[in-house]
């Protein structure tokens, strides 16, 4: 079957809902050979994903993923996830990471969905265990952790089981600089189910698909946004909004419908600065960075990159009016040392 489907999407057919079901047998099953996969991966990549297609795929993953038992109480909590796809390539420390920690100190509930390094030298993952904060809990750790302490990481191998016999086709793929679906499906995929996102992707074409996506999966609150970075001989794009240029967004609320807008950097009380600045290393350093940037002391360019990405997460949260009012709550919460408080209080209860 994968090999028909294979077929139709070479000649640019696309996916019902039903041939996404099969395909997804198909690649979660370990007896199918990894080339069928490879090359069915390839064809829909190549074809370029619908709306619909990723919605479908979406949803089949998240049918087969392990769900944490969140209570109704903690359900009813308007809960964040603050996320990018990733494949930017731009090196930068972990924005996304510090702006959802900014955010949990600020009262709002997150729930972390992420992984370890893949084209970074420090992933989520990498960077939360070394600030001593629990990357491993079971699902009803993760979703006690989430109730108690308003944080929890939810990391994805151990919710996504299915992924191991994809693996090996997603590899083939990269050895043949093919990029496929499941390099921009992981945020759609957070088990804890958030009612709210702020999801980075690297190409400003993506914003609105991929908004749209989070719409049909039945997503409250989204924004989706690229960040414009200025550079010699060129422009590149990063999967957070930028200080550094404009930022294209796209996002829908429960009380007003969809929209599209550019955010400009001259809103903001941006330091100057170029990618440099911005720039992180490997999992110990950016975690140092994070630390510096909680506690108060790191006062430059990478507070102002995490300042206004944790903004426009306490905005989609519904804790903030505007990007501005949501600036000046994060920076109050920075300076007031609630920020590296819960940096704190979180390490701890990773140590009992």
């Amino acid at each position: 079957m994968i090999q028909t489907l294979t077929e139709h999407l070479g000649r640019g057919i696309p996916l019902a809902e039903s041939d996404v079901a099969e395909a997804l047998e198909a690649l979660t099953d370990g007896t199918v050979s990894a080339m069928d996969k490879a090359d069915f991966l390839a064809a829909l990549a190549v074809k370029g994903e619908t709306v619909e297609e990723i919605t479908a795929f979406a949803r089949c993953l998240r049918e087969k993923s392990i769900q944490p038992p969140l209570d109704p109480a903690l359900r009813a909590r308007e809960i964040l996830d603050v996320v990018g796809t990733g494949g930017d390539k731009l090196r930068t420390i972990n924005i996304s990471s510090a702006a959802a920690l900014l955010c949990a100190a600020a009262g709002v509930t997150v729930a972390k969905h992420g992984n370890r390094a893949i084209t970074s030298k420090s992933g989520s993952a990498d960077v939360l265990e070394a600030c001593g904060i629990p990357i491993g809990l079971q699902p009803d750790q993760a979703a006690a952790a989430l109730r108690d302490h308003g944080f929890a990481f939810f990391f994805a191998p151990h919710y996504h089981p299915a992924f191991k016999h994809i693996a090996p086709a997603r590899k083939l793929c990269a050895e043949r600089g093919q990029r496929t679906i499941f390099n921009f499906l992981g945020p759609l995929l957070n088990p804890a189910r958030p009612s709210a996102m702020l999801v980075g992707v690297a190409r400003p074409d993506l914003c609105e698909p991929f908004a749209r996506v989070l719409q049909s999966l039945g997503v409250r609150r989204a924004m989706v946004v690229c960040g414009r970075v200025p550079m010699e001989g060129g422009v590149a794009h990063m999967d957070e909004l930028s200080t550094l240029g404009e930022t294209t967004v796209a996002e829908f609320y429960q009380e007003r419908g969809f929209s599209t807008s550019v955010v400009a950097p001259g809103l903001f009380p941006f330091q100057p600065a170029s990618l440099t600045d911005l720039e992180g290393g490997e999992r110990d350093q950016n975690a140092g960075t994070l630390r510096r940037i909680l506690s108060g002391d790191e006062r430059g360019p990478k507070r102002d990159a995490v300042l206004l990405n944790a903004a426009a997460g306490l905005f989609v949260a519904g804790h903030s009016k505007s990007l501005i009012e949501g600036w000046e709550a994060a920076a109050k919460v920075i300076d007031g040392g609630a920020a590296i408080t819960k940096l704190k209080s979180l390490t701890q209860a990773g140590r009992t």
